[in-house]
């Protein structure tokens, strides 16, 4: 009896172990079919986005390309409208309306700042170079005169504010203004910006019938308005043997020679 126990329990324990051993088998199994299938969904995911890759790729060099084109077409415009040497060869040009006293102006204050400071980077002045050059801007466009070529006339007069001659720059006077010999000094002006107000006035009297609209203060203006009634000048050229004498070729040399220097600055 005690035997047939001893049999039955260990036929139970072997079913035990055998029913684990199926169990552990399936589990196995399970697992590693999990596996296969998570190993084939993540080559699935690879495969879609190295596809996905290619056709951002292959997207962004047709973006790439046509950008290229694009910057190539517009490169051959550039060089077409710009050829090599062209900056480097031009040069200013003095144009017809230029020839004329009275008009708005093309140069800068800029410009005219920096061709004073190349020719003479320490004028002897009694304001700051571009505060005299706003004086002539401020004063040439109240009254209708050209500033920037009125500023060459300044330069051509005082030699690029060096002076050295009769006028001193104590006197604020930019264009010889009552200097009619090596012995006489002419006008003094109290501020720098009378001293242009002064000059300015002086070509409007030449140009202009018309008063200016503030206090007179050029020392000479009734002098020339008297002298020329109802006549007036209208080009640079006109004041040859009138502003200087005997002034061969006076205005032609404030443009050429100080003028387009300005507009090449």
């Amino acid at each position: 009896m005690k035997r047939k126990k001893v049999l039955s329990a260990a036929a139970c324990a072997l079913s035990i172990l055998l029913l684990s051993g199926t169990a552990a088998a399936e589990a196995s199994a399970a697992v590693r079919d999990s596996k296969s299938s998570t190993i084939v969904n993540l080559d699935r995911q690879h495969s879609r986005t190295a596809q996905n890759n290619t056709l951002d790729k292959s997207a962004a060099g047709d973006i790439e390309a046509k950008a290229e084109q694009e910057l190539g077409i517009k490169e051959r415009i550039y060089r077409i409208l710009h050829p090599e040497g062209a900056a480097e060869t031009k040069k200013p040009v003095v144009r017809s309306d230029d020839n004329m006293i009275m008009g708005g102006p093309v140069a800068t204050q800029e410009q005219c700042v920096r061709y004073l400071l190349r020719n003479n980077p320490v004028p002897k002045l009694n304001v700051s170079p571009e505060e005299l050059v706003a004086y002539y801007y401020e004063e040439g466009t109240r009254t209708g005169i050209r500033p920037d070529i009125a500023f060459a006339q300044a330069l051509k007069e005082t030699g690029y504010f060096r002076y050295g001659g009769t006028v001193v720059p104590a006197q604020n006077n930019y264009c010889g203004l009552g200097t009619t010999s090596a012995t006489v000094q002419g006008a003094y002006f109290a501020t720098p910006r009378l001293g242009v107000k002064a000059h300015i006035q002086h070509l409007l009297a030449y140009v202009s019938l018309e008063k200016p609209k503030d206090n007179i203060v050029d020392p000479r203006y009734d002098l020339v308005r008297k002298s020329y009634g109802s006549r007036t000048l209208a080009e640079w050229k006109d004041l040859n043997g009138r502003w200087a004498v005997p002034g061969v070729g006076y205005g032609q040399s404030i443009l050429e020679d100080y003028y387009k220097g300005i507009l090449g600055s």
